[in-house]
């Protein structure tokens, strides 16, 4: 990936790399770093993203970037409180819903239904089969009817 394609798809995609990386990390300074961490990480080695999916490939060095800050931070920081979001949503239930899904579930479903991306770029993100984004996607949508239910219930 040349120069330009890489400051063209980092400025276009920066707000949701963001959005990924506060899922994880939960702290709006952690979310920032584990960002410019992996945006520098990715600069630093742009030559072998592939033509077509460098969204995906930026995406999943984000990833782990943001679980490697959240591994630091839980290390070191034990007991530390959690930021609010900045922008909390309007339907609390919903989000806390998806919060609350376990990791392997969350991530796909974040980056499928809240950043637009398609089955095939989640995949590439996640470094797995298309099969295995479809079955956690359809295993979270299942997870969350049945939160989503209990909670009307109450």
């Amino acid at each position: 990936m040349d120069e330009s394609r890489f400051v063209a798809v980092s400025q276009q995609n920066i707000p949701t790399f963001y959005r990924m990386a506060y899922s994880i990390v939960k702290s709006r300074t952690d979310a920032e770093d584990a960002v410019q961490q992996a945006l520098l990480n990715a600069w630093k080695e742009r030559h072998k993203a592939r033509a077509g999916s460098e969204r995906a490939w930026i995406m999943r060095i984000v990833i782990n970037e943001s679980y490697t800050i959240l591994r630091h931070r839980q290390r070191c920081q034990p007991g530390e409180i959690p930021e609010l979001p900045c922008n909390p949503p309007e339907d609390t239930g919903l989000y806390d819903a998806i919060q609350s899904l376990p990791d392997n579930l969350r991530t796909p479903f974040l980056l499928k239904y809240m950043e637009g991306m398609l089955e095939t770029e989640v995949a590439t993100a996640m470094h797995m089969p298309v099969s295995s984004v479809k079955n956690r996607l359809f295993r979270a949508r299942k997870l969350l009817q049945k939160l989503l239910k209990e909670e009307v219930e109450l």
